[in-house]
């Protein structure tokens, strides 16, 4: 959490008020929605929410205090302010104050850029002050430009050919500052806040495909997020919608197995919210699970998420002697004697599990279905039968 700020409809005090978490995580967000939707506020494109405190290690959002503010625009604030170190946490607060800044829009901008501004919060150690600086204007620096450089010389230069303005936060040097103007409102920058599954970006078919017109997406989200971004990008509902894939962290196979312009994204979320219940683990059991399964569409890949275990999965098995020498050594259904190793045929038990159970070999290991239906009926959107065999290898 950044910040917490006291919310309340203005026109209607009598409503109470709302405290509420930036960012906002994702478990409560549709909550929270329907809370702010009570107060009357939070409407996903208007500035209606009336802040009344702000709290937290960012003093110089208090400037909020007072003003009505759009909810999503806060929470993306809050979003980039979480990634910033101490030093740009020192360059956002020093630069909004120098510039007097406390609109959202010109805030959220300012994220995009504050990093190339010095701020000096100590004058005693000239040669540390030069190194940030020097560092601030290459945006960067190798250890072998590094070496040998005068640094007391760069932060001397630099206090003798530019203004300093004071500001509660230290003193700015803007070193030709330009604001960038990468939020002209409704449409977020795109920004990968946290790890997700699939990137997309949206579009409306009445629109032109170009960058400022291109909603983006982190899946899984929630329906209450996904309605929102879509009213900013001017999406009327998912039919006039164009979508546009931009990575994926999905097993390979589900990536391979997916034909983007023809999936919507309703399905893809649901696909992804699906995937992303399962451990790091399960991800190998699913991309084996789609090879032997073979689906066209998310839906039926979710249907795979969901099923599991029905599936039984041997990692790193690829051959009919290595699965017999897995189910009779270390599976747990024998109870094996190591002194008749020489005598069991481990490659004929592993081609008969093989065939009776219809498995196959895949890159990640051995699969094979056990359910008392078809994969067919299996991967439909509402499976016609419930009464699975479970039990299957992790």
């Amino acid at each position: 959490m950044i910040i917490k700020a006291v919310m309340e409809n203005s026109q209607h005090p009598e409503y109470g008020e709302m405290s509420i978490p930036f960012p906002i995580p994702n478990d409560q967000y549709d909550e929270i929605m329907e809370m702010l939707e009570k107060l009357e506020i939070g409407d996903a494109l208007k500035r209606d929410c009336h802040v009344n405190e702000v709290r937290g290690d960012y003093l110089i959002l208090k400037r909020l205090e007072n003003q009505s503010v759009n909810i999503d625009e806060l929470d993306y604030l809050a979003k980039r302010l979480d990634s910033f170190d101490e030093y740009e946490k020192t360059q956002f607060q020093g630069m909004a104050a120098r510039l007097d800044l406390c609109c959202m829009d010109e805030l959220i901008n300012l994220t995009f850029c504050c990093q190339e501004v010095t701020v000096v919060t100590d004058f005693n150690d000239l040669k540390a002050l030069g190194c940030r600086h020097y560092l601030t204007l290459g945006n960067g620096a190798s250890l072998d430009e590094m070496h040998g450089m005068d640094f007391r010389k760069v932060a001397l230069a630099m206090l003798e050919g530019e203004v300093g303005r004071v500001t509660p936060y230290g003193v700015v040097y803007d070193n030709g500052f330009e604001m960038v103007e990468l939020y002209k409102m409704r449409i977020f920058p795109e920004y990968s806040y946290e790890a997700s599954l699939l990137e997309v970006e949206i579009s409306s078919l009445s629109k032109p495909e170009t960058e400022e017109n291109l909603s983006h997406f982190l899946l899984p989200m929630t329906q209450a997020q996904i309605e929102r971004t879509m009213l900013r990008g001017g999406v009327d509902g998912y039919e006039d919608m164009r979508l546009r894939f931009q990575g994926s962290c999905l097993p390979t196979e589900v990536d391979v197995c997916l034909d983007m312009e023809h999936e919507g994204l309703h399905d893809l979320n649901e696909m992804c919210a699906a995937i992303a219940k399962l451990d790091q683990g399960a991800y190998a059991k699913l991309g084996a699970a789609v090879e032997l399964a073979k689906p066209e569409y998310s839906s039926q890949v979710r249907q795979l998420a969901e099923n599991l275990d029905l599936f039984e999965f041997v990692p790193k098995v690829h051959t009919p002697e290595e699965l017999g020498k897995y189910i009779i050594m270390q599976s747990g259904h024998f109870e094996y004697d190591e002194n008749l190793a020489g005598y069991i045929d481990f490659a004929k038990y592993g081609a008969d599990r093989l065939e009776r159970d219809s498995g196959v070999f895949t890159d990640r290991g051995y699969i094979s279905f056990n359910g008392t239906m078809s994969l067919d009926e299996l991967m439909q959107e509402k499976p016609a039968e419930q009464g699975f065999q479970m039990g299957g290898q992790e």
